[in-house]
């Protein structure tokens, strides 16, 4: 069945337009289309779908708990005493309640990283959303625990292929939580595979400090050595590296997550040197981690408190709208592979209307607009590989999916009370 959205504005092109899709790409854009179902673009502004790319999507369920703390009694205290006591259906349904509120707020795909993949992948799968997964590989330099974690990766890889969603990745949680041995066969896994990487690098001060007790170099050097410093790597929050680091990073044709609101909200020590970045040609991308450190998935907050945050060392120009813009569609679909990020002929169709209402008005620049005055619940649809996963604001089991989430969270708690 083709879908056509008729008379609908595209930021960057002047004019109205019906947009044909047809399977799972984009297969006209004219000003006249003709399709089996027909859905009204006016008043709306059509976008490629947001793409976040580092999450922790089943820690939805942990969303308001243990709020304002300092980030070593927040993991220690609180935090992994909870993800002791998870199961398989626990993150089955906090990753659908993650994947709902991305969904309703226009985000198509995301980079995540947690345990029980496989109920996470069925959960991604159901919503019809598409993900890169990753089993979060943590050894703590324990040999045996190692072996495990292992073989925990490589089970989570054999159950993925066949999807058109969801893709699997290796995820090294990072150097103060994994062995050089851990990280290594990482790397080994990943070239055999040809797999991505996904793990936290640079997120604290103290984890730097940490690190440069048992290596003398750059952890970008450190990671070169290994092997993980390539194009398959994505590297989430970045906040410390220095000079050498990020121009390390440009050289090997690696992957910036920057993690705005999440860094301010865990007191992370400072803004991740977005301007260096810029000059030195890191790609630089979006993801708000997870609803414990965050609270919200909604892409556009985080595309506006990025740009806001750089702005506070005293220049406006740096992170403009239309670089946040360009993290969160294009340069993300690029660094998750999705086959999408751009309204073409012929790319995927991922895509979202987004109500202009009041906030949009006068209109002097949609990107501007977009950024920095509207938000996620002014999404109104999302297409997915050409499916229609949320229309007029309503996606499928809404209901049951939040009942049973919460239901899953008060019992967690209560476990660990």
């Amino acid at each position: 069945m083709s879908i056509v959205i008729k008379d609908t504005e595209i930021p960057g092109r002047e004019g109205r337009f019906d947009v044909l899709v047809e399977d799972d790409i984009i297969a006209g854009i004219s000003h006249s289309e003709d399709g089996d179902r027909v859905i009204s673009g006016a008043g709306k502004y059509l976008l490629p779908g947001f793409v976040n790319t580092h999450c922790h999507a089943a820690m939805s369920l942990f969303r308001g708990y243990a709020d304002d703390l300092p980030l070593q009694i927040w993991l220690n205290e609180h935090i992994w005493p909870l993800e002791s006591k998870l199961t398989a259906e626990d993150v089955y349904w906090g990753t659908k309640l993650a994947c709902l509120e991305m969904i309703k707020s226009g985000t198509v795909a995301f980079n995540d990283m947690y345990f029980f993949m496989e109920a996470a992948a069925r959960g991604v799968e159901e919503m019809g959303m598409k993900a890169t997964l990753s089993h979060g590989f943590i050894d703590l330099g324990d040999e045996g625990r190692r072996e495990e974690e292992i073989k925990r990766t490589e089970k989570f890889v054999a159950h993925i292929p066949g999807s058109k969603l969801v893709k699997p990745a290796l995820g090294p949680h990072g150097v103060y939580t994994v062995s050089r041995e851990g990280l290594e066969w990482c790397s080994r896994y990943s070239r055999k595979h040809e797999l991505g990487v996904h793990m936290h690098l640079a997120e604290t001060e103290q984890e730097m400090e940490q690190f440069g007790e048992g290596y003398q170099g750059n952890i970008t050097d450190y990671l070169g050595e290994i092997g993980l410093l390539n194009n398959r790597l994505i590297g989430a929050h970045c906040v410390w590296l220095d000079d050498m680091d990020m121009e390390n990073i440009s050289r090997a044709g690696a992957t910036v997550s920057h993690n705005p609101v999440s860094n301010m909200k865990l007191g992370v020590g400072k803004p991740m040197d977005y301007p260096f970045m810029r000059s030195a040609g890191v790609r630089v991308t979006l993801g708000t981690d997870s609803c414990a450190s965050n609270n919200s998935l909604d892409m556009l907050e985080t595309a506006k408190m990025a740009a806001l945050q750089q702005k506070m060392g005293g220049d406006p120009t740096v992170l403009t709208a239309v670089e946040a813009y360009h993290m969160i569609t294009r340069g993300g679909a690029e660094a998750l592979n999705t086959g999408g990020g751009v309204i073409e002929e012929g790319m995927a169709a991922d895509m979202i209307l987004l109500e202009k209402g009041v906030k949009g008005a006068p209109g002097h620049n949609p990107i501007s607009d977009i950024i920095y005055s509207l938000k996620g619940s002014d999404v109104t649809h999302v297409m997915i590989n050409g499916r229609i996963v949320m229309g007029d604001r309503k996606v499928d089991n809404e209901d049951e999916i939040v009942r049973e989430a919460t239901a899953r969270a008060m019992r967690l708690l209560k476990e660990v009370a």
